[in-house]
């Protein structure tokens, strides 16, 4: 393929600017170039020249060398200043070498000698228009490289926080299990605080990070229990000083248990503080006011919400309305002001399963509650045993009569 056959191929999608002070040479190199260039633009000395240089880009600038105002050679070298990637062509009548040597200083791309030879001119306007092209779609080429190596990053890191999500999630239901498994309603109970804390954080306008730490942090907050007794645990009646005491022991057995899994440890330190009061009077250090984190005061009210709103072996259920009363009565006292007036509006629109209880639920369950209402020698239900169903009977009534027999000196007999 000829020069001009190539030039035509290639050089339609560029610009030129044309600097010529000859206004017949002027003209005429204006039509030849338009028959290749997409556009063109001309100026009749330096100094026009650099002013539509400064306003335009052009793919390519060619000049004379001897123009009023300002030369070809001083046109380049401010052009050079402003982009040092511009292609130039000089067209001019000097062949000094002065002017050469200039050229090559300031990083000309060619320079051709006035008479005009066309065959020249194409060839060199070829080998520059080439150039051109191959120096764009490099750039392109690395642009799109960029493009495509950051996009590539973006999906690896996407991929790696999904595979963090999913092996948190995993690591979250498995100790979920464990909870449950020791006792199903606490598993429960653990799954409403989660929700309610994460409802009471949205409310409170808090990030979406923090709001689900706060719910990840509610699943677990009782994981300590799992290493209390069952004697403790599944108690079936008020505990006493010493058992409530241990009991409490929970939070840390839980902190310790979550700060030993990197991925837990922001939840650890809401859960350390989730038993704290606002007036200091909680555990397990005694914490007061601004002490205590803004996610541990979120769980201590939504624990204790559900805590009141579902019923125990030993007590009822309270109805919504009461145990709201009850949180309002508690401001400043228990729990931040903030806190309680979000975690009022969550509470009156969320809705409380009544059947909700710590009866057993399964074998298993009814075995560890044998221990409370069994005779180990006899098998034979105790006094605790019929407490627990005449409390049952008070609020989900199955049994309307009770059969009593009393048996006289029966010591006498039990040999």
């Amino acid at each position: 393929m000829s020069d001009l056959l190539a030039l035509k191929k290639i050089a339609k999608k560029f610009s030129v600017l044309y600097v010529e002070d000859e206004i017949a040479l002027r003209r005429g190199i204006e039509k030849y170039l338009q028959k290749f260039f997409m556009h063109v633009d001309t100026a009749k000395d330096g100094k026009e020249g650099l002013e539509l240089y400064n306003k335009k880009n052009y793919d390519l600038v060619i000049t004379d060398i001897k123009m009023p105002k300002l030369n070809g050679l001083d046109l380049s070298s401010h052009i050079k200043k402003i982009n040092e990637n511009q292609n130039i062509l000089i067209v001019s009548a000097y062949s000094d070498i002065s002017s050469f040597t200039r050229s090559i200083k300031i990083g000309i791309d060619g320079y051709i000698l006035k008479p005009i030879d066309y065959n020249q001119l194409n060839s060199t306007l070829y080998k520059i228009v080439y150039k051109i092209k191959q120096f764009r779609e490099n750039e392109e080429y690395k642009s799109n490289l960029e493009k495509l190596v950051k996009e590539k990053t973006k999906q690896t890191k996407k991929l790696q926080n999904e595979k963090v999500k999913n092996y948190q999630k995993k690591t979250l239901f498995a100790l979920v299990k464990m909870i449950e498994g020791r006792d199903s309603y606490t598993g429960n109970h653990s799954q409403r605080v989660a929700q309610y804390s994460q409802m009471i954080a949205k409310k409170l306008g808090l990030d979406d990070k923090i709001c689900e730490d706060i719910y990840q942090a509610g699943i677990l907050h009782d994981i300590g229990k799992v290493i209390i007794p069952d004697t403790i645990l599944l108690k079936p009646s008020s505990l006493n000083k010493i058992e409530y005491d241990l009991i409490k022991k929970h939070v840390s057995i839980g902190v310790e248990i979550l700060r030993k899994i990197p991925m837990f440890k922001v939840l650890a330190s809401y859960i350390n503080s989730h038993h704290e009061r606002y007036d200091g009077s909680g555990y397990p250090s005694g914490l007061k006011g601004d002490e205590i984190l803004l996610e541990s005061q979120i769980m201590a009210i939504s624990d204790v919400f559900d805590a009141m709103t579902t019923s125990r072996i030993y007590k009822l259920r309270m109805s919504t309305d009461k145990a709201i009363k009850e949180i309002q009565n508690l401001r400043n006292i228990h729990f931040r002001s903030d806190v309680v007036d979000a975690a009022i509006e969550v509470f009156s629109k969320v809705s409380i399963d009544k059947n909700i209880n710590q009866m057993p639920l399964n074998k298993l369950e009814q075995e560890r509650f044998s221990y409370f209402y069994k005779d180990q020698v006899t098998q034979i239900y105790n006094a605790n045993y019929l407490d627990l169903i005449l409390i049952k009977n008070s609020y989900d009534i199955k049994y309307r009569y009770i059969h009593m027999i009393s048996v006289h000196n029966l010591n006498s007999f039990n040999i």
